[in-house]
């Protein structure tokens, strides 16, 4: 067994040994100051509802813009939700991700592009949100043939309201994120 022993006290080290050792540290911290720094993902909280003054079935926000790295956390609201992604509504090399119902899901978006999500359950109700990655366009978007009509009508509405929003924006000479 290997037992360490104490170190010694300042005053029996050599003045030219504290020396180095804080040359050392001083070295050690300086260089540190010069690495880039660490970027910081946000998690995003979006609500998964029963109703909201947009309509029932719903996602809250139903559209969100976020930088690649960032995580979307979705929270059980309202019972018998889920967060699914919709097949062909992904960019390439993006994970498929699969939420359980009344469960919280924690997603991580690292490829830019645009994301649509369903509530599986109540994906024909129109249940559907539209995560924008980066700087994709969210009127480029290619919606499947596959994908019900109250869930296509309500990934047009909120294309036409993102649309409009960064026209007024850019009018006015602000940038929206």
């Amino acid at each position: 067994m290997t037992t360490l022993s104490p170190l010694p006290h300042p005053a029996h080290i050599p003045a030219r040994s504290l020396l180095c050792r804080t040359g050392i540290t001083l070295a050690l911290l300086a260089s540190t100051a010069l690495l880039p720094a660490p970027s910081h993902a946000e998690t995003h909280l979006v609500r998964m509802l029963n109703r909201n003054s947009t309509g029932s079935m719903v996602y809250e926000p139903d559209f969100l813009k976020i930088k690649p790295g960032d995580r979307v956390k979705f929270l059980a609201s309202s019972n018998g939700h889920d967060a699914v992604s919709i097949a062909g509504m992904a960019p390439a090399g993006a994970k498929p991700f699969k939420g359980r119902i009344n469960e919280e899901i924690e997603v991580h978006f690292e490829h830019p592009g645009l994301y649509g999500v369903k509530c599986l359950p109540h994906y024909a109700m129109g249940m559907v949100m539209l995560i924008q990655v980066g700087e994709a366009d969210p009127r480029q978007l290619q919606i499947p043939a596959e994908v019900p009509e109250r869930a296509r009508k309500r990934f047009t509405g909120i294309v036409e309201r993102t649309s409009a929003q960064h026209a007024r924006s850019a009018d006015n000479g602000v940038h929206l994120p």
